[in-house]
C-alpha cells in the first residue's frame, strides 16, 4: 500500500551515546554528527524507518537555511548547517555554533561530552507499508520513501540511549492523520481477507 499524500505536523527522531557526536573542531566551532539512519522505531505500534537510499531524503532545506536548535526549541538557535548529506545509510551534517552566551554554554557541554544526544526534526512527504507477521501476530513497518529533515537540534535528553537510536514526538500525544487513516484502512483490508477465508 503506498500514498504520497504530505503528512501534516513534525516528528522528531533522537540519537544518544558515542556514536552521534563524530568530530568536534574547536578552532572552527564545527561538530560533525550523526542525525539520522534507517533504525526502524516502534511508533503507535508499528515500525517506522526512514529511508536512505538515493533521493529519498531531502536535503536542501538543511543545506540552505538550515539551524542548529537546543532540545527543538525553535526560539533556542545555537548555531547553522554547513552541509548535510547521506553516507553509509546515515544522515551526516557539520554544524558550526554560534559565538553569543547561550550557544557558548551548549558548545562547551557538547565539546566536554556532557551533551551527546542528537535529534532531527523531520515531514515525511511519502510513504510506504508491508504487513509482516511475528509470532502469529500481523504487524505493519512504514517506510518514509521520501522526507526532509528541517532541523538538527542538540538534546539534553534522547529518546533511546541504549541503542543509541531513537525518536520522540514533537508534540504530546500528535498523531499525524494521514498515517492513522493508513492504518485504518489496511486493518480494514485485514478484516475482508479474513471474512473471505471464513467463508
Amino acid at each position: 500500500m503506498k500514498t504520497n499524500k504530505r503528512f501534516e505536523g513534525a516528528l522528531t527522531r533522537s540519537f544518544g551515546g558515542l556514536e552521534s557526536i563524530r568530530v568536534i573542531d574547536e578552532e572552527t566551532r564545527t561538530v560533525e554528527l550523526s542525525f539520522s539512519s534507517e533504525e526502524p522505531i516502534t511508533r503507535w505500534g508499528d515500525d517506522e524507518i526512514l529511508s536512505h537510499k538515493n533521493g529519498a531524503v531531502q536535503l536542501d532545506r538543511l543545506n540552505t537555511t538550515g539551524c542548529l536548535l537546543f532540545n527543538h526549541n525553535r526560539d533556542y538557535v545555537v548555531g547553522k548547517i554547513v552541509s548535510a548529506a547521506v553516507k553509509k545509510k546515515r544522515g551526516i551534517a557539520t554544524v558550526e555554533f554560534d559565538k553569543d552566551e547561550a550557544s557558548e554554554v551548549i558548545f562547551q557541554k557538547v565539546k566536554n561530552g556532557t551533551l551527546r544526544g542528537v535529534s532531527v526534526g523531520y515531514r515525511i512527504l511519502s510513504m510506504d507499508s508491508r504487513i509482516v507477521k511475528i509470532n502469529g501476530r500481523s504487524k505493519t513497518i512504514y517506510t518514509a520513501t521520501l522526507w526532509e529533515p528541517t532541523e538538527i537540534s542538540i538534546v539534553s535528553v534522547p529518546a533511546d540511549t541504549s541503542v543509541g537510536v531513537g525518536r520522540s514526538m514533537a508534540a504530546e500525544g500528535y498523531r499525524p492523520t494521514n498515517i492513522v487513516n493508513h492504518k485504518i484502512k489496511i486493518n480494514e483490508n485485514i478484516l475482508k481477507l479474513k471474512e473471505v477465508s471464513d467463508k
